[in-house]
């Protein structure tokens, strides 16, 4: 296809602003913005949650919210900042917007599919709200059985949810999938893709292989809930621990389907703003295959006290630590980048640091919980709270506005207020680690985590954590507000403000309906910065 005929059969990517024309648009910039601003909502929904149930936790004792109200929150937080915000939006959204530029593409391998996920990926939210209607959910995100197997209606709408949730994630990865391997310009080989493609392609396989489990284990769930058949409730033949193992089966490949393009960013990121060439490009492509790989046999750490036997204790114990290996690989190769290079303090640069030293600590805190001794006393504490937040939120999130910021330029052809930018970023580095750090503390002193009260001991620890919150709400109103605001008055930048040399920097900002006038020819890899 020409690229005359790409825009006869697309229209134009910006300038035709009707809603029809974003609706049953094939443009996949334009499904990644979609994408990308309905996570965005979500997460400002789900982030207000978690502010009021930590505002409840500011002092001993009740507020202002009953137990119900409080397990309901956060059983909503967890459920939309994980299946609507984390998982999907890198990958859908920016990974949508991106991936067929950095691979000299015109469009992913079926534009349609690509629009049809996106709208199952909307159902999937619209059903989540909608069984709210039917009664309270209070399960926790996890949805544990046999709690979970008892409650009716509104279980078996959110299990259909999640269901069709997954389902536009199999869609994506599976185009992903398909567009890398078929759609690469001429000369890109597999040693030059950019190391986000090499990211978003592991997540995919990823999506592809977990996603199904967690299909089935839900539909099992909701036929529970509404036949009666007992998969997991013991009360009817079931066994509860198989539903855990079903789960986290997924939940632990989730949790790379959350990190993985996270990665991929920082990647991108270290490289373009310390103006160097990417130390160990092979081996950071080759860890986010392998962390791909090693998450599927990990899951069992999670059920240390679910009476496993001790040799699985003991296998699963050793494939957890082992799983630090790849993810040891891509912190040493981002170091060993920013030495030496001339580093520029950006406001993605700054998230991007931000990632490292966070992603740090959580992944150090999980070498804890690795332990057989040591996570029998953590477990289901405050320490999880902390090493989950530490792993997912501050790196994903952080991860995110680094890639955003890094590419709102190229998006919308402005340049975002770089002061403000850097302010949202402290409140949000400052705000994060106030609100997390005193969890590792609590948890080692035994607070139970998901607990609505807490002995007066606990207090001082707790309102530290809410006052972080608080700063995390601003920064992150902070910077989705710079963000906007650079959309619609920003000032008009160059093509390539950063110096990159990968493909999204060799075309107009912003990037042109057809992206290349002329499918271009790869001489060299993303990465090409002065080598001497």
């Amino acid at each position: 296809m020409t690229a005359k005929e790409h825009v006869e059969k697309l229209g134009t990517y910006l300038d035709d602003k009707s809603l029809k024309s974003w609706l049953f648009t094939l443009d996949h910039k334009r499904i990644g913005l979609m994408y990308m601003f309905t996570s965005l909502l979500f997460f400002i929904v789900g982030g207000l949650f978690a502010l009021i149930f930590r505002t409840e936790l500011l002092f001993p004792g009740k507020q202002f919210i009953s137990p119900e109200a409080h397990n309901i929150l956060f059983t909503l937080h967890g459920a939309l900042l994980i299946f609507l915000v984390i998982i999907p939006i890198i990958p859908s959204g920016l990974g949508n917007f991106f991936l067929p530029i950095m691979i000299g593409a015109r469009d992913v391998a079926f534009p349609r599919i690509n629009l049809l996920s996106y709208w199952i990926f909307v159902l999937g939210a619209i059903l989540l709200l909608t069984s709210l209607l039917f009664g309270p959910i209070d399960t926790g995100w996890t949805f544990y059985t046999p709690y979970s197997s008892n409650k009716g209606l509104n279980v078996f709408i959110v299990s259909l949810a999640v269901f069709t949730i997954g389902m536009s994630s199999i869609l994506t990865g599976m185009n992903f999938i398909v567009t890398v391997h078929k759609l690469r310009a001429p000369g890109l080989t597999w040693g030059k893709l950019p190391l986000f493609v090499w990211a978003i392609y592991a997540t995919s396989l990823v999506q592809l292989l977990a996603t199904p489990v967690l299909g089935i284990t839900v539909l099992l769930l909701g036929m529970e809930n509404i036949l009666g058949i007992g998969f997991f409730d013991p009360f009817k033949g079931g066994d509860p621990v198989l539903f855990q193992h079903l789960f986290w089966f997924y939940s632990h490949p989730a949790v790379y389907i959350m990190i993985l393009p996270a990665f991929g960013v920082i990647s991108e990121l270290v490289s373009v703003h310390s103006k160097k060439h990417i130390f160990g490009y092979w081996f950071i492509a080759a860890s986010s295959l392998a962390i791909a790989f090693i998450g599927f046999i990990v899951w069992g750490h999670h059920m240390f006290v679910a009476g496993m036997s001790p040799l699985a204790d003991f296998i699963f114990s050793f494939l957890t630590y082992f799983v630090a290996v790849p993810t040891a690989i891509k912190i040493f190769n981002w170091t060993a980048t920013l030495y030496k290079g001339k580093i520029s303090f950006t406001t993605p640069m700054l998230y991007a640091l931000g990632f490292i030293s966070l992603f740090l600590i959580g992944g150090l805190t999980g070498l804890f919980l690795a332990n057989l001794g040591t996570d029998i006393h953590l477990h289901d504490t405050y320490f999880v709270v902390g090493h989950f937040h530490y792993v997912m939120v501050g790196a994903a999130v952080f991860a995110f506005f680094g890639a955003l910021f890094h590419w709102t330029p190229k998006m919308f052809g402005r340049m975002y207020n770089e002061p403000l930018a850097k302010l949202g970023w402290f409140f949000n580095f400052l705000g994060f680690n106030l609100a997390f750090f005193p969890h590792f503390i609590l948890g080692i002193e035994g607070m139970p985590r998901r607990y609505w009260d807490y002995p007066a001991e606990f207090q001082t620890l707790h309102m530290i954590s809410t006052i972080g919150s608080y700063f995390i709400g601003l920064g992150i109103v902070l910077s989705i507000g710079v963000f906007l605001y650079a959309i619609w008055k920003g000032k008009r930048i160059s093509d390539d403000p950063w110096k990159g040399k990968s493909l999204e920097w060799t075309i107009p900002s912003p990037p042109p309906t057809e992206n290349f006038e002329k499918i271009p020819v790869v001489k060299e890899g993303p990465y090409e910065f002065a080598k001497h």
